[in-house]
């Protein structure tokens, strides 16, 4: 088997990281995770390509797109795994869009079986929070749900 000492086959990074091998294959098609080739075609990652997985299926967890994993990921010289200073820096990145996104969240929990602003005005609450729909005016989409600035919350981006 050719393997180098600190590389795992496919079956082993998708054992110890709890990922299937189909979605480490396409991570490694988004360029989140990167490998090496043996002379017979097969992948080979280098161990610390764990925490990179685990980092993905973290940000997963927590909703942030692939798109921005990638991009965040995309900023490390030479495919590197993400060192201690490096967490560091995204977590403060995310920072500011995980907080979003738990005001959203208790916000929603909070609010959700009243009247949302949507412009239905089918619940017997919406009469008395959004009388004749006055929310429209706001722009479109559940106004009492939105983030303070009055704009519908869209994850961020941090680059």
């Amino acid at each position: 088997m050719d393997i180098e000492p600190g590389e795992l086959t496919v079956g082993q990074l998708a054992e110890r990281s709890g990922v299937a091998i189909s979605a480490l294959h396409f991570y490694e098609r988004q360029n989140l995770i990167v490998s090496r080739r043996t002379a017979g075609n097969q992948r080979r990652y280098k161990r610390d390509m764990l925490r990179r997985v685990a980092m993905i299926r973290i940000a997963q967890r927590v909703g942030i797109p692939l798109s921005e994993v990638a991009a965040i990921l995309a900023l490390l010289p030479d495919n590197r795994t993400p060192n201690r200073q490096d967490w560091a820096r995204i977590s403060e990145c995310w920072q500011a869009e995980l907080d979003r996104r738990i005001v959203q969240l208790e916000q929603l929990r909070n609010d959700f079986q009243d009247c949302v602003g949507c412009g239905c005005l089918s619940l017997d609450r919406c009469g008395l929070a959004n009388p004749y729909d006055v929310l429209a005016t706001k722009g479109p989409g559940p106004q009492r749900l939105v983030d303070s600035g009055g704009n519908p919350c869209h994850p961020g981006s941090c680059r």
